[in-house]
């Protein structure tokens, strides 16, 4: 039931929605490339909140566990609940791989531009760990779309073709459960070598 293969089998259900998935995220990398003025000062914002994050955790006892524990924990917990506010007709799936995608563009737009080495921020600060967890959140907001699109089916479906579907619910929401424990395992993975690998290749 939660086996790597299930969770596999799974996600072949569900292409669409991750091509959908690809697409947003892709998109919102874009749009913090070559965003408005006004974009850039709100995603310039995130980051500044998570340059303070960083600061006070590198100011703590342990900052290596600290920051493990809250990349595990912040990744994790944000992507699981995603997965089921996905319900809300996938709205906010859509927006956080949007807002999570023009991040990244804006991070690496804003270094190009103060004439940073991109080769080493993108092979040393962002690959080694995003190459799990960039495809981990892109399942669970993949998930939360699909969620999203049962939904509109529902309340836009005749009462014949709602009971016909109505046996697909509780097969979809035992794969939201392994989806959610998958996700969770590669998020824990991808926090273990954010917090080890990517800091040292950056120190």
């Amino acid at each position: 039931m939660f086996s790597i293969f299930t969770f596999a089998k799974d996600l072949s259900t569900i292409r669409k929605a991750l091509l959908l998935a690809v697409i947003l995220f892709i998109a919102g990398g874009a749009l913090g490339w070559a965003g408005t003025e006004s974009l850039q000062r709100l995603l310039a914002g995130q980051l500044e909140g998570l340059r303070e994050i960083s600061q006070s955790i590198n100011s703590s006892d342990q900052p290596q566990w600290n920051f493990f524990i809250f990349i595990f924990l912040n990744n994790s917990i944000k992507s699981v609940v995603i997965i089921f506010l996905g319900a809300l007709f996938g709205i906010l799936p859509a927006l956080f791989l949007l807002i999570n995608g023009a991040v990244i563009g804006y991070l690496i737009h804003i270094s190009a531009i103060q004439g940073a080495d991109l080769f080493e921020l993108i092979v040393k600060g962002l690959l080694p760990h995003g190459i799990i967890e960039i495809p981990a959140i892109i399942i669970a907001c993949a998930f939360g779309i699909q969620f999203g699109g049962k939904v509109i089916s529902e309340i836009f479906s005749s009462a014949s073709r709602r009971e016909q579907r109505s046996g697909s619910w509780p097969i979809f929401m035992r794969q939201t459960l392994t989806a959610s424990i998958w996700i969770t395992i590669l998020l824990f993975v991808a926090a273990i070598i954010e917090s080890t690998i990517t800091l040292a290749l950056l120190s």
